[in-house]
């Protein structure tokens, strides 16, 4: 079929009827005349990038791409075409392209804010919010009724750890684009950020009425009932959420720490294996050509590797399975992080202890720590809870033994902890450390309790919150000596009784059969369970709740009750004086 004279007028009424087409929702009529401008001219810049615009609307990123990338091999000084592509390369999260891709677009057009806002989500996307915040600012200076930069803004605003800055971002979408699911969503995350999860929950199901499909809500909807003590509802969120989304590893994680925290153990540690597909979990798995073991072979005659993972307090409480696999006919090898090698050199069923980042020995399988309840098939009935299992070092211990006596002399001997560990680089673990941590200050009432010597256990930047004056609040801190756990064993196998968060200090006083208080978050981590005050865990520990999301006050207050109870109860074997 030879082609009309004036084809070029025709393309160009046929791309402008398209245009139309596509801005009033028609978009199969849109997509049939953009390709049909493509058979008359397959090179064709202008039907190519707005094809491909058409498909990345319709959710097919690789077609989208694909057209893109042929109108750039065609013209490549368009800068829409360039931004868009940065678009759907971050949709399919290759942030690196993303961003290349935007920063092209930026070179041929300074001022554009379309640009600047995927910048901005590639930017993200590669865990760089301050770069992130900085291009959403520079296109909203550009474009100030930008409702999506507004609120990709406050998403990075939460990385940042600026939950209040981030819902007002959220508010500035929403008073532009009232019915804007997404940003809705968002706002609920600013709030749970705040401790506000009845607001928060408001949000998600606003979010919800209006976009029934959005996964991500029902997943956060999830975690706000969580802080609701709702956990039965949280279920039915995650299942919604994977209902819509059955790869997010984010909802089956967040299903797996609710599953433990109801003490349905078995369900709780299948699921618990999606850790590693989680993007902030994944780098950290180990990649070993020697197979998994999850308790699906026989393990006589054979080497097993025992690695830890996660945290410290991780370490000290499943590092007890050691034995059990040994009884199994292994050959145990556990490789753990410096700080923890002298103590594990007293733990039972370990043939061989190698320090992390040191070369190790053969082996001919391996388990990280916390897949050992799943391949034991732990309930709660069956929990290893024999204590002590790790064991101070006599020599070390009979060295402090003095020393805290002179300073006791017959009182209470009580180990203090008041702050986790902070992580501020990575938002959920900032929350979770906001939330398990107290300052020292509001130990107050408990050192008012007499007939007690406090002695500080507690090492980080929080150590600071100590007054100088030793006398002034009757806490004696020796932390300046305590270069690892063997060492903190050794101090804490000197007193009556550690009072601690919910930190490693305290898995460490519980592996020691030391007694041990542990102030507990309400939203508490998985492995204490809900409603109880002791935990098969550690026998000697005894759970002391927040009532309610925030309330150390009731906490300390219990805490103070039975201090006092205990030291009255001691009082006729101290110093009268």
């Amino acid at each position: 079929m030879s082609k009309p004279a004036n084809l070029p007028q025709q393309l160009d009424n046929m791309l402008r009827q398209a245009v139309a087409l596509q801005q009033n929702g028609a978009f199969a009529e849109a997509e049939e005349l953009y390709r049909e401008i493509l058979e008359l001219k397959p090179r064709h810049v202008g039907a190519l990038q707005l094809l491909g615009a058409l498909a990345l609307q319709a959710g097919r990123l690789q077609e989208g791409i694909e057209l893109l990338r042929k109108a750039i091999g065609i013209d490549a000084k368009q800068a829409p075409i360039h931004s868009n592509l940065a678009y759907a390369l971050n949709a399919l999260q290759r942030f690196d392209e993303g961003l290349a891709s935007a920063d092209r677009a930026l070179a041929l057009q300074a001022r554009f804010p379309d640009a600047l806002n995927n910048r901005g989500n590639a930017q993200a996307g590669l865990n760089r919010p301050a770069q992130a915040l900085g291009s959403f600012d520079r296109a909203l200076a550009l474009m100030p009724d930008f409702a999506q930069a507004w609120n990709n803004r406050a998403c990075v605003l939460r990385d940042l750890g600026r939950p209040a800055d981030a819902l007002a971002s959220c508010d500035r979408a929403l008073a532009l684009q009232p019915n804007y699911p997404d940003a809705w969503s968002n706002r609920g995350n600013a709030l749970s950020d705040l401790n506000q999860p009845e607001e928060a929950q408001r949000s998600y199901r606003r979010a919800l009425e209006l976009a029934p499909a959005l996964a991500d809500a029902w997943n956060n909807l999830g975690l706000t009932q969580i802080d609701l003590n709702e956990h039965a509802q949280a279920l039915l969120s995650y299942e919604r959420a994977l209902a819509l989304n059955p790869a997010s590893a984010e909802t089956h994680w967040n299903e797996a720490l609710c599953l433990l925290q109801l003490g349905r153990l078995e369900a709780g540690w299948q699921k618990y294996e999606w850790r590693w597909e989680r993007s902030r979990i994944k780098q950290s798995r180990r990649r070993f050509a020697e197979p998994l073991w999850l308790g699906d072979f026989s393990l006589d005659g054979k080497t097993i590797l025992l690695h830890a993972e996660q945290g410290l307090g991780d370490t000290l409480q499943f590092c007890r399975y050691a034995a059990l696999v040994s009884k199994l006919g292994a050959k145990v090898v556990l490789e753990v992080p410096p700080e923890l090698m002298r103590l594990m050199s007293t733990l039972d069923g370990v043939d061989q202890w190698v320090e992390a980042g040191q070369a190790l020995p053969p082996f001919d399988c391996h388990c990280p720590l916390l897949s050992l309840p799943l391949a034991f098939r732990t309930g709660i009935a069956s929990i290893p809870s024999k204590t002590p299992y790790l064991f101070a070092d006599g020599e070390a211990a009979r060295l402090w033994h003095d020393r805290i006596e002179a300073h006791a002399d017959g009182r209470l001997k009580v180990g203090l902890v008041w702050a986790g560990g902070n992580r501020p680089h990575i938002a959920e673990l900032r929350k979770n450390d906001a939330r398990r941590s107290i300052t020292f200050e509001r130990l107050a009432p408990i050192l008012d309790v007499p007939n007690v010597r406090f002695f500080s256990l507690q090492k980080g930047s929080a150590a600071q919150q100590l007054p100088a004056d030793e006398s002034a609040h009757r806490v004696f801190d020796y932390t300046a000596e305590l270069d690892d756990f063997a060492d903190t064993a050794a101090l804490v196998a000197n007193l009556d009784l550690v009072i601690s968060v919910d930190t490693s200090t305290a898995h460490l006083a519980g592996a020691l059969d030391k007694p041990v208080w542990i102030l507990n978050r309400f939203d508490t981590c998985w492995r204490w369970m809900l409603e109880r005050t002791d935990t098969p865990w550690y026998p000697c520990a005894t759970l002391f709740r927040q009532p309610a999301l925030g309330d150390w006050d009731s906490v300390i207050r219990a805490v103070r009750d039975a201090l006092a109870a205990w030291s009255s109860a001691a009082l006729p074997a101290a110093d009268p004086g």
